[in-house]
């Protein structure tokens, strides 16, 4: 007979294993994202009722800065096409997310984030910022947004 290994006793999950609750939640909604946009019919209408559905249902001040956000987007880029992403809104070019906007409360962040994937074309240098913390919105920050938009969507 061979001896038995001694074997140690598995530690109990701490409040850091696995993923939260609003992890799951949003990975959830990417799965029935990704469904709904295999339809052949979709369209971008469909796109802009879910990004407004999903801004409808965030608390305050998150859904008055996505609101605005929205209205930005739109206006900067028209051609990006709306639709949500892992339950936020987003907007996209060629089925590619191109930014998109989480609010604060999503994960329970201290500040929302107006934030742009690799598709963005904000190239500049060696390094550049693709994430941006939001606390308000001004005139000043509208302005550069607005402006980051349309070099993305380059």
């Amino acid at each position: 007979m061979s001896p038995v290994a001694k074997q140690t006793p598995r530690k109990t999950a701490s409040k850091t294993a696995g993923f939260s609750a609003e992890e799951k939640a949003a990975m959830k909604a990417y799965a029935q994202e990704l469904k709904a946009q295999a339809r052949a019919d979709r369209t971008r209408e469909d796109g802009e009722r879910e990004v407004l559905a999903a801004i409808a249902a965030m608390p305050e001040p998150d859904r008055a800065m996505a609101t605005r956000l929205h209205a930005i987007v739109k206006a900067s880029a028209p051609a990006l096409v709306p639709r949500t992403w892992y339950g936020m809104p987003a907007y996209a070019k060629d089925d590619k997310v191109v930014c998109f906007f989480k609010g604060a409360q999503k994960f329970k962040d201290r500040y929302a984030t107006f934030g742009f994937n690799d598709q963005a074309r904000l190239d500049d240098g060696a390094m550049w910022p693709t994430s941006y913390a939001l606390t308000a919105l001004n005139a000043e920050v509208e302005q550069r947004i607005a402006k980051l938009v349309k070099q993305a969507a380059g």
